[in-house]
């Protein structure tokens, strides 16, 4: 017994949709990087665009094309969950004979072990995001991004807190070159942030980025890294370490795109580049951020 096929009835309002799809499909992913292999728990969105001559789209196929990527790459692990998108995406476009577009999200949570400023091994937790689109005709195009967690000192509050500092110690009658050289000796206090920080690139579907080098690029950028495991000792020269180094959150975001542009100088130009920093306040009763987004030809100009 054959049973209708609704979907391809043509519809009371003939206009095309740009996404229809299906979202929060969780499936466990295998990913083959060149020294190891990562397990994640991976989320799917995936979609493709709907002419205005058929009523809805097949959503079922949208389920098939992921399952049997993913299923593949259990016996042939992916090398990254971009290049798993970028198949993915593929499939969709296959399984769609109507669709003049397809498009993959794939977030996971990703974990890697950190040392903290004294020597501790801790297992810091990250985000990993990827996308791909497919038109047919166009180049392939992929993007894979992380999200960390860091700390962030004002250097505003800083040079605050420096002004009273010497204000207070001159009444006192301590000479201004003894207090110069003690305010400079030792960190001012400072507000602090946690922020949050993310890096993305955009590159054709051939080229390779690792993840891991994203988040390195983020840790290196707050003013110190994060961690989930201190002692005393280590918390103590973390912050320190935060206060000798005070950035803004649009300083976090200068420092990644500089980085960026040091570590990727064989990427080619069009590569999209998007860096964002938010700064969740401990002052305030709000949060401050910053973004750029861009390419790598304009920010190495």
């Amino acid at each position: 017994m054959d049973f209708p096929d609704v979907q391809s009835e043509r519809p009371e309002r003939g206009f095309k949709l740009t996404r229809v799809g299906i979202g929060g499909v969780k499936k466990s992913v295998v990913i083959k990087r060149p020294e190891r292999e990562v397990h994640l728990i991976a989320t799917f969105t995936v979609s493709v665009d709907l002419p205005s001559s058929l009523k809805g789209s097949h959503l079922s196929r949208n389920i098939e094309a992921i399952c049997e990527v993913v299923d593949a790459s259990v016996k042939n692990p992916s090398p990254s969950i971009e290049d798993l998108a970028v198949s993915i995406s593929r499939e969709l476009l296959k399984r769609h004979e109507y669709a003049t577009f397809s498009e993959v999200e794939i977030t996971a949570d990703y974990f890697l072990n950190r040392k903290t400023p004294d020597r501790r091994r801790s297992q810091e937790h990250y985000l990993l995001f990827a996308r791909a689109r497919k038109c047919p005709g166009e180049r392939e195009r992929k993007m894979i991004g992380v999200e960390a967690v860091g700390m962030s000192a004002c250097p505003c509050a800083q040079e605050g807190v420096r002004t009273i500092l010497m204000e207070r110690l001159k009444e006192e009658g301590v000479e201004e070159e003894i207090i110069k050289r003690i305010l400079s000796s030792i960190p001012t206090p400072t507000h602090n942030q946690r922020n949050r920080a993310i890096l993305a690139l955009e590159t054709d579907a051939s080229v390779e980025v690792e993840a891991d080098d994203l988040i390195t690029i983020l840790e290196d950028s707050f003013s110190s890294p994060t961690y989930e495991f201190l002692k005393r000792r280590g918390e103590a020269m973390m912050v320190l370490s935060a206060h000798e180094n005070p950035r803004f959150v649009e300083d976090v975001v200068r420092e990644i795109l500089k980085r960026v542009v040091e570590k990727y100088s064989e990427l080619p130009g069009d590569t999209v580049v998007y860096a964002k920093s938010i700064s969740e306040e401990s002052i305030h009763k709000h949060d401050a951020f910053a973004e750029r987004v861009t390419t790598l030809e304009e920010l190495r100009r």
